[in-house]
């Protein structure tokens, strides 16, 4: 299967300009836009797996990395959901004209919800036609992160300006700033119900991820009351959900979602 190249949006004005890694795969519609997690980029697992999908089935697979991540320009230190959500935004305005079924992985599940909401605001709801969530981290940064921080990285955040979280994949520590923590507040998903989409949703969660408690999910789910939902739970999955069998279920859901 030969790979993609890279394509680029720029997006921001300014100190604030970034350009956009943009692997897009043309094919039939839906096409599917593939929104990582935090930290991860678009030649993980589970990106690649669609990726390949969409090659041997002929469905167009758009993949991309936010700023700080993978490809892409910019510190991620200097990242928050708004500027991820904003980059989203830009590589659904340029390379998804006609209907686009999200896959959002952990935090891409936050950002897809978030995506979806703008789209509602802009009368462009009828683009979505669906979502396939995995481990959806809606409003992490307050209620995963801060709310179970310990009171020195909480004072280190505050007057600092950064505290560095050990990775529990074994990886270097990442930066988590004040401003991604403060900037998250201004984009709380939870604090409003019901949570509207326009279209089916289907959630794929491990009940054994440590990252993600299940029950923070079915929170989710019980807001998404006016939408098509579907949550399948995995009785030993963890966060990652990568593994071949958890790969087919993406794969299984994504088809169901667009046929």
């Amino acid at each position: 299967m030969s790979e993609t190249k890279p394509q680029w949006v720029p997006v921001g004005d300014g100190p604030e300009a970034r350009r956009i890694a943009v692997r897009d795969r043309p094919g039939t519609e839906p096409r599917v836009l593939w929104l990582g997690g935090f930290m991860s980029d678009m030649k993980g697992t589970k990106a690649v797996a669609l990726d390949e999908w969409g090659a041997k089935t002929g469905r167009a697979v758009t993949r991309f990395d936010y700023s700080g991540h993978g490809e892409s320009e910019g510190r991620f230190e200097d990242g928050t959901i708004t500027k991820w959500l904003d980059e989203a935004e830009a590589v659904f305005s340029t390379f998804c004209p006609g209907p686009t079924i999200l896959v959002g992985s952990s935090m891409g599940g936050w950002i897809s919800l978030l995506l979806a909401r703008r789209l509602r605001e802009k009368g462009a709801a009828d683009r979505l036609a669906g979502m396939v969530l995995i481990a959806p981290a809606a409003d992490f940064t307050e209620t995963l992160m801060w709310a179970n921080f310990p009171e020195e990285a909480r004072q280190s955040i505050l007057k600092d300006g950064v505290w560095y979280r050990p990775s529990p994949y074994g990886e270097d520590p990442y930066p988590i700033t004040r401003e991604l923590i403060e900037d998250g507040r201004q984009n709380l998903l939870y604090e409003t119900a019901p949570i509207e989409t326009g279209c089916p949703v289907h959630i794929l969660q491990g009940v054994l991820d440590d990252d993600v408690p299940w029950t923070h999910v079915t929170d989710l789910v019980s807001r998404l009351a006016r939408d098509d939902v579907v949550l399948t739970l995995v009785k030993d999955g963890d966060h990652r959900l990568s593994r071949p069998q958890d790969i087919e279920r993406m794969i299984a859901a994504v088809e169901t979602v667009a046929d």
